[in-house]
């Protein structure tokens, strides 16, 4: 990262965008005092910053919510608002920790929490609100959210969104790091986009487009972010009936095509999720039956679904898509080491083979092969999540939130890369909280609410607004509402 200039004034959102591996995150950690800058100021109010350290930065009123929340699980929401902050005057008892936390709970919309309530036992939204209301304690002025909407569906996200207009209202200046370029025009005042380690000069939002805006990150024009729909499908692949699991209200039935793409339309807890990994085999299924082609999945688990064709991309790369630690050629042979085993011994020839193949379908820089995935930037990462699979040569694709997290130069070569699979023969079925992508990607819409699959149709008899309305506050029945 090099000749970053930011301004952020007070009242403002200044929205903090680019590719993953920019230097977003990097600017981030130089703010919250966790690196220090080989050179140039930092400047508040007037005064100098001294940064490089995380005690100085709070202490000048900086406060980061990190996509990883660093609340603990087992200590109350009360407790946790106070925690590593600034020394709490009198008594640590519960009833006073409980009413001193309030006010800052209610800042941020919870204020029908009950502050004795443990952490582990919040939603992810309440979480993402409580680590806010934590940064208010410690009288900080400039919030730095990193991600804050990116694990969180529609109703939460809104929830969010009301917080940051409210800080802002206050006079807090809220640097907002997102991908999701729709928050961008919702919320922020400004906008500085980061290009190759460098710093764009800020603009007003209000004098971009999305497509300006798109061109502004990318440095150049995306032309189509999402590929162009089959013209027509193959026989049946993937055939659902009955199937009952836990986080189902009611039994799913569905069918996909040979060159078909379908999209799971819902929030998250929807139970489309649920679905997929029922399919998978990663979750039991309570009853009804999987057939892939005319062939009845018996007994069905994680490594029959897999022998089947069946592979599945689960919704958090981090915690199970990738190994970290192993190198990206490991990460790419893993699903499918019975290719580079023979008589049971790794066979670094064929696995290397595997991995530049796999490497070439998904884009996945060939030099890099030999480097940790940890180090890759998170559009690259799940390029991996994902390329690993088709290494098990699959004929049922099945992946939950392909883009979460991921730039949007990464998710237009993601979404090329799952539509050349529907295009090479494969079923494709994805579960998203993101409505756009569901209907710009998918060639069949199916809809979830609460457990239930509503409606499923052709992409093109959806539209924005009633995909929205069954997601969110669905019929009863499985009619298209009026």
């Amino acid at each position: 990262m090099q000749d970053v200039d930011l301004e952020v004034r007070h009242g403002e959102v200044m929205a903090l965008l680019g590719e993953n591996g920019a230097g977003k995150s990097t600017l981030v950690k130089i703010l919250a005092g966790l690196v220090e800058p080989d050179e140039g100021t930092i400047t508040i109010a007037g005064e100098a910053l001294d940064p490089g350290s995380p005690g100085r930065s709070l202490a000048a009123g900086i406060a980061v919510v990190q996509q990883e929340l660093s609340l603990v699980p087992t200590l109350s929401v009360a407790e946790n608002v106070f925690l590593g902050g600034r020394s709490f005057a009198g008594p640590w008892t519960r009833g006073r920790v409980a009413r001193r936390a309030r006010p800052y709970l209610e800042r941020v919309g919870l204020q029908e929490l009950d502050p004795h309530r443990l952490v582990e036992s919040l939603s992810v939204a309440e979480r993402q609100l409580a680590e806010i209301a934590r940064l208010l304690a410690r009288d900080a002025r400039i919030l730095i959210l990193d991600e804050p909407t990116a694990a969180l569906s529609d109703v939460e996200i809104e929830r969010v969104k009301q917080v940051v207009r409210s800080l802002a209202g206050e006079g807090n200046a809220v640097i907002y790091v997102t991908h999701r370029l729709g928050e961008v025009f919702e919320l922020a005042n400004r906008v500085t986009v980061f290009r190759n380690g460098k710093s764009q000069p800020s603009v007003a939002v209000s004098r971009l487009s999305m497509d300006q805006l798109i061109e502004r990150i990318l440095g150049r024009p995306l032309e189509e972010m999402f590929p162009e729909r089959s013209s027509g499908f193959g026989e049946p692949i993937l055939s659902i009936e009955g199937l009952e699991t836990q986080g189902l209200a009611a039994p799913v039935d569905l069918t996909v095509h040979a060159g078909e793409i379908v999209g799971l339309g819902g929030q998250l807890g929807s139970g489309a999720g649920r679905l997929l990994r029922a399919v998978a085999g990663a979750e039991a299924m309570s009853a009804g039956s999987v057939r892939v082609y005319d062939d009845l999945l018996r007994g069905h688990a994680l490594r029959r679904a897999i022998r089947a064709g069946i592979v599945y991309c689960s919704d958090d790369r981090k915690r199970d898509g990738i190994f970290p630690a192993r190198s990206v050629t490991e990460n790419l042979s893993s699903a499918a080491l019975w290719r580079v085993t023979p008589r049971g011994v790794v066979s670094r020839r064929r696995e290397n083979a595997l991995a530049r193949d796999l490497a070439g379908f998904f884009q996945i820089d060939t030099r890099r092969l030999g480097h940790r995935a940890a180090t890759l930037s998170g559009g690259n990462q799940q390029k991996v999540a994902l390329g690993k699979w088709l290494g098990a040569q699959p004929r049922v694709v099945l992946v939950e939130e392909p883009t979460r997290g991921v730039d949007v130069g990464a998710r237009a070569e993601i979404y090329r890369h799952l539509r050349r699979l529907a295009n090479e023969g494969l079923a494709v079925v994805f579960a998203s909280s993101d409505l756009p992508e569901v209907l710009g990607l998918a060639d069949t819409v199916a809809s979830f609410y609460r457990g239930r699959l509503v409606r499923v149709a052709p992409a093109e008899e959806w539209t924005a607004s009633r995909l929205l309305a069954q997601v969110m506050h669905a019929p009863a029945t499985t009619e298209e509402p009026t």
